[in-house]
Formats: structure tokens, C-alpha cells, sequence
């Protein structure tokens, strides 16, 4: 049952489309490639054998990933939507 100006179902495709999006988004990422390095290119602390055979190419040890990915932006959200005054249009 839709509510307003909105169909039937026009909720779930906005959700659905929304995770395809973000899924699309991950997919696309370029994860390392090539050799690994035995020795962390930040801190130079040895990088763990069984790292560098799990994610081949790997740059960075643990610690150092795990802070860079603290640092990552947040990405804002999708609305799909739109204001109530563009439906009335």
C-alpha cells in the first residue's frame, strides 16, 4: 500500500536501488595487486605471511590500514524521494 503520491511499491525500489548502488560502489573498488611487501611501506613493521597470502599485493600492515581507514570520509546517503513540493508539481 503506498501512501501519497507515491505507487505501490515505489519504497522497496528506492531501497533496492539504493543497495545495488552502494554494491556496485564496492565492486568497483581496485583492491592491491601485484607482489606484497614483507615490510609495512608506513612503518616498516614486518607484514604477517599469512596477510600477505589472504590479500595479495598488500602495502600496509594492520595497524596502519586500520588507522587510514579511520580516516575515511563519510559518504552521505541517497534521496531517492525528492521534496514533497517536487511530487505536487
Amino acid at each position: 500500500m503506498a501512501g501519497g503520491w507515491a505507487r505501490d511499491g515505489a519504497v522497496s525500489e528506492q531501497i533496492e536501488a539504493t543497495i545495488s548502488d552502494e554494491l556496485a560502489r564496492l565492486k568497483a573498488r581496485s583492491l592491491p595487486q601485484g607482489e606484497s611487501r614483507t615490510h609495512c611501506a608506513e612503518c616498516e613493521e614486518p607484514i604477517p605471511e599469512a596477510r600477505r597470502v589472504a590479500l595479495p599485493g598488500v602495502k600496509l600492515c594492520i595497524d596502519c590500514m586500520a588507522e587510514r581507514d579511520r580516516h575515511v570520509p563519510a559518504r552521505g546517503g541517497y534521496n531517492r524521494s525528492g521534496s514533497k513540493d517536487s511530487q505536487l508539481k
